[in-house]
C-alpha cells in the first residue's frame, strides 16, 4: 500500500511506495493508477523520461504552466527542489527540498506552474519523471537555480551547468 504526504507547498505531495525485499534484492511497483488516484493524485501521465547525471550536475529550475510531473530516483541519490513559480499565487517563490535515492523510493508529484531542480549527490543517479503531457521545450520556464531572492540553500557550491541553468531568468 502506498502512502500519500502532503508537503508545506500547495498540491505538491510525498509518495513513499510499498516495496518488497528478501534475499534476491527488492521489489517496488513505482506506478498504479487506481493506488495513486485513490491517494489523490488525478494526473494522467503520457510520457515518461530519464536523465542521467554525475555527481554535482545540477539541472533546473525547469516547468511549465500544464504539466504534472511524478518525480523519483531509480538508482543513486539526489537532492530535489520543488519551487512555486506561479507569479499569480500567494506562494510565488516558496520552496521545499527532498532526498531521492534508490533506497527510501520516495516519489514527489510536482503540479503545473512549479519548477523543480536536483543536484547529484552519488557518482551517478538516474532521475525518472512521468509527465502529463507531451514535452514542449517552448512552453518552459527555468529560473536560475542561485537565485538570491529565492534564497534556495544546495548541498554543492560550485554545480557542474548547462548553458540553460547558468542563464535562467531571476525572479
Amino acid at each position: 500500500m502506498i502512502k500519500a504526504v502532503k508537503t508545506t507547498l500547495e498540491g505538491v505531495i510525498k509518495i513513499i511506495p510499498d516495496s518488497f525485499e528478501d534475499f534476491r534484492g527488492c521489489y517496488v511497483e513505482i506506478y498504479n493508477k487506481d493506488l495513486y488516484k485513490a491517494r489523490g493524485v488525478e494526473a494522467d501521465f503520457i510520457q515518461d523520461d530519464i536523465s542521467v547525471s554525475s555527481k554535482h550536475v545540477l539541472r533546473g529550475i525547469h516547468g511549465d504552466n500544464e504539466t504534472w510531473k511524478l518525480v523519483s530516483c531509480l538508482l543513486g541519490r539526489f537532492y530535489l527542489v520543488v519551487v512555486n513559480c506561479d507569479e499569480q499565487s500567494a506562494g510565488f517563490g516558496q520552496w521545499e527540498s527532498f532526498v531521492l535515492s534508490e533506497t527510501n523510493r520516495h516519489q514527489i508529484l510536482i503540479p503545473p506552474g512549479f519548477g523543480n531542480a536536483h543536484v547529484v549527490l552519488s557518482d551517478q543517479a538516474i532521475f525518472h519523471y512521468k509527465q502529463s503531457t507531451y514535452y514542449n521545450p517552448s512552453g518552459q520556464f527555468t529560473y536560475k537555480w542561485d537565485d538570491p531572492r529565492l534564497n534556495i540553500w544546495w548541498p554543492v557550491k560550485n554545480p557542474l551547468l548547462s548553458q540553460r541553468d547558468e542563464t535562467g531568468k531571476l525572479v
